[in-house]
């Protein structure tokens, strides 16, 4: 039988993040915008985000040690079944009520505790059911389920917030979440004879996996070092974002359409070097170079983005999304074919507190920068200390992150 990528297990999976991404596209971006226009704040519509990325800081790394020794499926229907009992509630609430920034807040948390469970339990699952031997086209496909629906919805997400009460977008999505339940069901997992002993695993045991995870990032240097640089990037990278929109919204002659068509212009980048990713294979003797080179070139664009003629800008964002998604695809393909399974969540616990760490201090950095400094030396700020960042963690120590993006899964991982 000739071996392929699309077997059922990754159809099912790939169409469920489809579904995932269509319905919290069509929900972050009028919420976003709903805030921003009705507090005139960067700093309570960064207190949103915030509100989005703290339950990562508290719960990633307790709970990745029970993720890792039992099933990811029952947590990932589980928390989409969570999802959409919150989304029901909150479109009941709002449809007879005002606007209640605390209402939002509490709601953000809400999800964002959610959303922690659901992404460890994704993200150590997803590399066990790419079959061995097609991880980059894997990743390529999942690096373009992103931006191919945002390419789609975000002129759709502010056509809905122009046109439809909130409420009804939360029943939107609630309904859209239901179906990726109904795909997540099909999917069959293996799950190995050891984890699925839930009687033997006691707190001392627990305990012991937690110990097990830092041990492993202490010894792993290169990893350390990728991920850290991620944490700070991907933090300086959301706190651009609301400058961005905030630019875009405050602006004359910029209108939040612009925002969304300049969204897709990044997104339609990315779609295009997904394809590129899935057909032509990058030896991983060269994953490193190249990676250096998209670092260096994405800040500098992100300097001077917001000085040029929008069309300047759209073509910007065009040549970013698509080396961002090559850097994206190299990264992933590499970093899970290093990490051992049975360790897969905890090492993705931590750095997803990593993330968290770095995600609030940039959007608080940004949103009270935001109150008196201009929005463009606000990017150029955030862009800087990425680059510099990026020569700390990335450039210098490069003989131990090599070793990490030359690595190669083996059989045996499958």
């Amino acid at each position: 039988m000739k071996k392929t990528l699309w077997t059922k297990n990754y159809t099912c999976i790939t169409l469920a993040t489809l579904l995932s991404v269509i319905g919290g596209e069509a929900m972050v971006l009028p919420v976003s915008l709903l805030v921003f226009e009705k507090t005139q704040s960067t700093l309570l519509s960064a207190l949103i985000m915030v509100c989005g990325i703290l339950p990562d800081m508290v719960f990633s790394v307790l709970m990745a040690p029970l993720i890792d020794k039992g099933g990811k499926k029952r947590w990932i229907v589980g928390m989409d079944l969570a999802l959409v009992l919150v989304y029901l509630f909150v479109g009941m609430w709002i449809r007879f009520a005002d606007f209640q920034y605390g209402l939002y807040v509490i709601m953000t948390l809400v999800i964002g505790t959610i959303s922690v469970f659901y992404r460890l339990a994704y993200h150590a699952w997803y590399p066990e059911l790419i079959p061995v031997g097609f991880e980059q086209k894997g990743y390529a496909v999942s690096g373009t389920i992103y931006p191919l629906i945002t390419i789609i919805m975000s002129p759709i997400a502010t056509f809905l917030y122009e046109t439809m009460s909130m409420s009804d977008i939360f029943f939107l999505v609630s309904g859209i979440t239901v179906l990726g339940i109904v795909v997540e069901s099909q999917i069959t997992e293996q799950i190995a004879e050891e984890a699925a002993v839930k009687e033997s695993y006691t707190f001392a045991q627990y305990k012991e996996d937690v110990k097990e995870g830092f041990e492993y990032l202490k010894k792993e240097k290169g990893i350390r070092n990728i991920y850290t640089y991620m944490a700070v990037t991907n933090g300086t990278s959301e706190g651009s974002a609301l400058a961005i929109q905030a630019f875009y919204q405050s602006q004359p002659g910029m209108t939040v359409m612009m925002l969304g068509f300049l969204k897709s212009s990044e997104m339609i980048g990315r779609v295009i070097s997904g394809i590129v990713q899935y057909r032509t294979e990058v030896p991983p003797k060269k994953r490193f170079g190249v990676t250096k080179f998209v670092y260096t070139f994405y800040q500098l664009s992100d300097m001077v983005l917001l000085f040029l003629p929008y069309p300047m800008m759209l073509v910007n964002r065009f040549v970013c999304g698509g080396l961002g998604t090559m850097s994206a695809t190299l990264r992933e393909t590499a970093v899970q074919s290093y990490l051992p399974e049975n360790i897969r969540a905890r090492v993705n616990a931590v750095f997803q507190l990593f993330f968290a760490i770095g995600s609030v201090l940039f959007q608080f950095v940004s949103g009270i920068l935001g109150e008196f400094l201009p929005y463009r030396a606000l990017v150029v700020f955030e862009a800087s200390v990425s680059m510099l960042v990026m020569w700390i963690f990335i450039v210098r120590p490069g003989n131990e992150n090599r070793k990490v993006y030359e690595a190669v899964r083996e059989q045996g991982n499958a």
